[in-house]
């Protein structure tokens, strides 16, 4: 990339993400000259990239000319492909979601029937919003890992519910029934980029995050100096083999013994339940009608929200061991923020707030180093709007 694309692209995407702006913001943060600045500012507006939008104070000669980003200049879809439910949405360039749908990941939903399924919804949005497909950037996917993000494919991940989820080339399916390119990145990055931008007003310097979602699996992403951190393999489900117990239990047949995922997953939480049901029958009276080798957990979801306490209590336990890895986490990589999301952190407020608690009372530094916590703003779509704003950091201006 050139100089002078390179700085369009920057003069871009700082419009964008502030807002409303004048030649005179832009100057002072860039070290380029008014000419140059000038000709970076037309160029984009006869691109149709951004637009003027007024005049603003004037400081005691002419109101200086006002720009924002175009909203309608493209769209991108974003799309999550996650073992429950999976999403689609359709952004403008504002990362606005025009329309986002979602659906759920049953038994059929095989890699062939997920891609025919997401393309005939891209259409009917696009006949909905009475838009063309070339007016379409690219697609975005955010995915459950491990994965090949170069090549583009999904590679071995556990718990679909249908055959035939190993080494799906994800991309080129989707390019192939959309004529659209695709981009990939697991699930949990993308949800942190889609909070960082949502948050940039709120944080605009937001440099160190966490995120972490505890749902049939852990996952986590990492962002450090406002970038999100890549290692050498898919680092998505790493947080769940961390091992909080030496000699501790194993969840299934793979993983560590003594790992985080065995004490803090809905697998985990669902053993955890059927175990205690066969010990203390009487105590656990709502959940006696079923065998306790069949309970699931919407069954648990069900008792929490009629307040069974001995369900909460369950809950609970799992939230504490869910605490001691955070703390953990936050004790190597010592974040500013740490975006907690998934079925466990929305089940109850209570889950949310002791595995804060206890994180908190193990980190180390406390209370001189307090990093905050946040479910985030976009909650369960921040994976579909974070893979569209890959696309929109990617695509050329």
């Amino acid at each position: 990339m050139d100089n002078q694309v390179n700085r369009k692209k920057l003069v871009y995407q700082s419009i964008a993400k502030r807002g409303i702006v004048s030649k005179t913001d832009l100057l002072g943060q860039y070290e380029l000259s008014t000419s140059t600045m000038n000709r970076l500012l037309e160029e984009l507006t006869g691109d149709g990239y951004i637009e003027e939008v007024g005049f603003g104070p004037s400081s005691g000669g002419r109101k200086p000319i006002l720009y924002q980003a175009s909203a309608s200049r493209g769209y991108i879809v974003g799309l999550e492909i996650s073992r429950f439910y999976s999403a689609l949405g359709l952004f403008d360039l504002h990362l606005n979601a025009k329309t986002l749908i979602r659906w759920r990941m049953d038994e059929d939903m095989t890699p062939e029937a997920f891609v025919v399924h997401a393309a005939r919804q891209l259409d009917a949005m696009l006949k909905d919003h009475r838009l063309g497909r070339e007016l379409i950037i690219g697609i975005g996917i955010g995915a459950v890992g491990p994965l090949d993000r170069e090549k583009g494919r999904i590679l071995k991940p556990l718990h679909f519910r249908a055959p035939g989820w190993t080494d799906v080339p994800i991309c080129e399916l989707i390019e192939r029934e959309t004529g659209i390119p695709a981009m990939l990145d697991n699930g949990a990055n993308t949800a942190l980029m889609g909070e960082q931008w949502a948050m940039r007003d709120e944080r605009p310097d937001l440099q160190h995050a966490l995120y972490v979602h505890a749902g049939v699996s852990l996952r986590s992403a990492m962002m450090s100096h406002g970038q999100i951190v890549h290692g050498k393999v898919d680092m998505e489900g790493s947080i769940g083999q961390m091992i909080i117990q030496a000699g501790g239990e194993r969840l299934g047949s793979h993983g560590n013994y003594g790992a985080l995922e065995s004490y803090v997953s809905v697998r985990a939480l669902e053993k955890l339940a059927q175990t205690e049901a066969k010990i203390r029958r009487d105590e656990l009276l709502p959940l006696r009608q079923s065998s306790p080798d069949t309970i699931a957990y919407d069954r648990l979801l069900s008792e929490l929200s009629q307040n069974n306490a001995q369900v909460l209590e369950l809950f609970l336990r799992t939230a504490r061991h869910f605490g001691i890895g955070l703390a953990n986490l936050i004790n190597v990589f010592h974040p500013e923020l740490i975006i907690l999301g998934g079925p466990l952190v929305t089940a109850h407020e209570r889950f949310y707030q002791t595995a804060i608690e206890v994180a908190l009372t193990h980190t180390y530094y406390y209370p001189e180093y307090v990093p905050a916590f946040s479910k985030g703003v976009l909650r369960e779509d921040a994976v579909a709007t974070g893979a569209a704003h890959m696309v929109w950091k990617a695509m050329s201006v």
